[in-house]
């Protein structure tokens, strides 16, 4: 351990400086991580653009990140489930463990939850990075670090996918072929989904889910109505979804979901959208359409780690771009053009 660590830490919008940051002080059910790879997220590009996302507003300098994985430094006395030198991606969460959320096994869901790179909560787009134990899962020889950087993402589609009831047969609308709609078909596609339908307003990430998961894509141009691209998704479905899940968080999104999805069918919201949005609820309820949220991740980073390196994910073909921590402000421009997939800093570099 060199004793210097760096980090990339939000100042306000458009303002993220790499510099020099406190090394971390484990406490005993703590360990230290060295980390290795990060990646870049939506919400990370929200905060850099906005100096927010969803309910979190930065009010002071924060570290950024929490898409991580690296090699364990240090280990604190109460630690038996990890070694130096164990590789571990990190689920980026630390609940109370108290309260009913949490007693009930959702975590996610925790009134009190210390989440990185919030408010309060550093990130660990840094050199060294502290976290509990039992939140860091050690990854098997045959996972990289860019791909236990990316476990993140794909815990959040796993929960979104459990959430949504994706079954074998499911006939799948996904609004949205940003990552977390990419990977939500690729996880569906392993859960025994028999036709994936991924829209998206950019062609070259449409030309991706088709690589990757998706059997029908649907290029939404700017002046379709609502009604336009139902249409357009039944006509190339030949039915309407069974579910439909919007990953990426626009009104528009969200009334087309509610529109679109099959009487008895569900809508799945994963994508962190406005406060207050204007959809056509009354006629999705009367024909018994759930309309379901999915916030986080609860009890699926093991299953994602296992998926990878069983080979029934993909992650490697997810991964697009790979930069150096002092290149962090341009991985974040380029993020926001969603130009790039999935974005992976190397934070040792």
């Amino acid at each position: 351990m060199d004793g210097d660590n760096r980090a990339a830490v939000l100042y306000g919008p458009y303002d993220v400086r790499i510099e020099k940051w406190p090394m971390p002080e484990i406490n005993e059910n703590e360990v230290l991580v060295k980390m290795e790879c990060v990646g870049i997220c939506g919400s990370d590009v929200k905060m850099y653009t906005t100096g927010s996302c969803g309910m979190e507003v930065v009010s002071k300098p924060i570290v950024l990140g929490h898409e991580g994985a690296g090699v364990v430094t240090k280990i604190g006395s109460n630690v038996t489930s990890l070694k130096v030198g164990d590789r571990v991606a990190i689920e980026p969460t630390q609940p109370c463990r108290a309260c009913e959320y949490c007693k009930t096994g959702r975590y996610n869901l925790c009134i009190a939850p210390y989440y990185c790179s919030t408010v309060g909560a550093p990130g660990n787009l840094c050199r060294y990075y502290k976290h509990v134990a039992d939140f860091c899962h050690k990854m098997p020889d045959n996972i990289t670090m860019e791909e236990g950087a990316a476990v993140q993402p794909l815990a959040i589609a796993m929960h979104a996918c459990s959430r949504a009831g994706i079954k074998l047969g499911t006939t799948l609308v996904i609004l949205g072929a940003g990552p977390i709609g990419m990977l939500c078909a690729m996880t569906a596609k392993a859960m025994g989904a028999s036709k994936i339908l991924i829209t998206d307003v950019v062609q070259s990430r449409l030309d991706t889910a088709r690589e990757l998961a998706a059997d029908y894509t649907l290029l939404v141009k700017r002046e379709y109505s609502d009604q336009d691209l139902v249409d357009g998704v039944v006509a190339l479905l030949g039915t309407q979804p069974d579910v439909t899940i919007d990953a990426c968080a626009y009104a528009s999104a969200q009334r087309v979901a509610m529109m679109v999805t099959k009487t008895a069918g569900v809508v799945l919201v994963v994508g962190i959208g406005e406060n207050k949005v204007e959809v056509p609820l009354t006629q999705a309820l009367l024909r018994e359409v759930d309309i379901r949220g999915s916030y986080r991740i609860v009890n699926t980073y093991p299953p994602a780690i296992a998926a990878v390196s069983s080979g029934a994910i993909a992650l490697r073909k997810f991964i697009t771009h790979h930069v150096s921590l002092a290149d962090t402000k341009q991985a974040l421009d380029l993020a926001k053009t969603g130009d790039a997939m999935k974005i992976i800093i190397h934070v040792q570099q």
